[in-house]
Parts: structure tokens; C-alpha cells; sequence
């Protein structure tokens, strides 16, 4: 049963793929191969970023969203913010980098539509498993620069949602296109993301090919039209 697409999802934080889904099927998915800490450091190496996007959905004025990624002694930090007049939203995650992949220690979110909403927290105890959304995203990325899924079908990510509730989503790396956006012209490795639950639904990621974590455009569709995109306006890469 298709799920439906939650407005202020998508306001506060457009990497969500997480109440999405695909306009094409795939063959039986296999997970992908985590890339190694000796693989990220040799092929892509982490980089601190702020990013700041424009992020226009149908029906709904348009939203600022700013994205940051920060070195904390031996942790990452991703942070995520987004507020318009009716609505904010905020997603914080804390993780390191093994050699089995990202591992997630700490989650924050805040949600308010109208002056309704949530916080909610997940753990290390609760994240001893699977990571949570922010760190699932860093952890495409890597996977998608690094080559970790060579997968015809695709490869698939499990995860949490913000409320520890197991998700996962298949996924295509295609070839690498070259972008025009308000903050520049990019080489973006493209991703295609799917969540068998809503075939009807599918989103495009782009990607910075060398600041992983870094989202440089992302498309939404539904029925083959386009219902929101993504677009980076600015970017830093001194930030602390």
C-alpha cells in the first residue's frame, strides 16, 4: 500500500527517501559491500561542508535548507535545517566511519507544521544495529563514489526512520552527468533511489564525486511528474 508523502518531510529535509518509491521495478536487490575506512581515505575522503540549498515542492512556497557536515575529535556530525513560515524541521546525526562502514551513535529530530509536532532521539543502544537516516545518507554516498554497488539489479540500504522503525530502500549508480545550478557547474554521480512499497514514486539523487555526504540536486517524481526538486545554491568547504 503506497504510503503518503508528508509535506513537511519534504520541507524540513529533502534527503528523504524515505516515504518514497520508484517508477521502475528491479530484480531481487543484494546489499552492498560497506566501503572500507582504507578504501574511503585511498578513493573519497570526508570533508567538513556547509551547503545550503533551495528547495521548491508543489503546492507549498518555497523552502531554505542548510546542510552541514562537521568533524567532532573522531566522530562526523551531520546537520540538517529547514524552516518556512508554517513550518520547520531540524535533523541532527552523530557517526564514525569502521571498516564495516558508517556506524551511528547518536540521533536528533524536530518536526513542527501549524505549531504541531515532534523531537525525538534514538541512542547508541538503539543504533547499535542499523543507522539512522542522516548517517544511512553519508553512507549511499560513500557506496555510490566509491563503487561499493556493482550489482546489476542494484543494492539495497536498511536503516531507521526517526522513530527507530526498520526501513530500507534499493538503488541504481548510474554514469556521472555534469550539472548547472545556481552554486555552479558540478560533476554529479547520479543515484536512483527506490522504495519497493511505492512503485509509483522515484527519486534522483546527485552527488558531489569527491565531498561525500554532499547532495548537489535532487528530483522527486510521482507518476512520472515531477512533484518537488532540490537545488544547492551555496557552498563551503572551510567550514569547521
Amino acid at each position: 500500500m503506497n504510503r503518503p508523502l508528508r509535506p513537511l518531510t519534504m520541507l524540513a529535509l529533502p534527503l528523504l527517501l524515505l516515504s518514497l518509491g520508484t517508477a521502475q521495478a528491479m530484480a531481487a536487490p543484494t546489499a552492498a559491500k560497506p566501503a572500507s575506512v582504507s578504501d574511503t581515505e585511498r578513493r573519497v575522503t570526508p570533508q567538513p561542508f556547509d551547503a545550503r540549498y533551495r528547495l521548491e515542492v508543489s503546492g507549498w512556497p518555497n523552502a531554505s535548507i542548510e546542510h552541514r557536515l562537521i568533524r567532532d575529535n573522531h566522530h562526523w556530525q551531520s546537520r540538517m535545517n529547514a524552516s518556512i513560515a508554517v513550518a520547520r524541521g531540524n535533523e541532527r546525526s552523530r557517526f564514525f566511519l569502521t571498516p564495516d562502514g558508517v556506524r551511528s551513535v547518536n540521533y536528533a529530530s524536530g518536526y513542527s507544521l501549524f505549531g504541531i509536532g515532534g523531537d525525538y532521539r534514538l541512542g547508541t543502544d538503539e543504533l547499535s544495529k542499523l543507522p539512522d537516516r542522516q548517517a544511512a545518507l553519508f553512507d549511499l554516498s560513500l557506496s555510490a563514489l566509491n563503487g561499493s554497488c556493482q550489482e546489476e539489479a542494484g543494492c539495497r540500504l536498511v536503516y531507521q526512520d526517526h522513530r527507530g522503525r526498520e526501513e530500507s530502500l534499493d538503488y541504481r549508480v548510474h554514469d556521472r552527468e555534469t550539472l548547472s545550478l545556481p552554486a555552479g557547474e558540478f560533476e554529479a554521480v547520479k543515484v536512483e533511489v527506490m522504495d519497493p512499497e511505492t512503485p509509483d514514486r522515484t527519486m534522483t539523487f546527485h552527488f558531489h564525486p569527491e565531498l561525500p555526504g554532499l547532495l548537489l540536486a535532487v528530483d522527486y517524481r510521482r507518476d512520472g511528474k515531477r512533484k518537488s526538486r532540490l537545488r544547492l545554491t551555496s557552498l563551503d568547504t572551510q567550514a569547521p
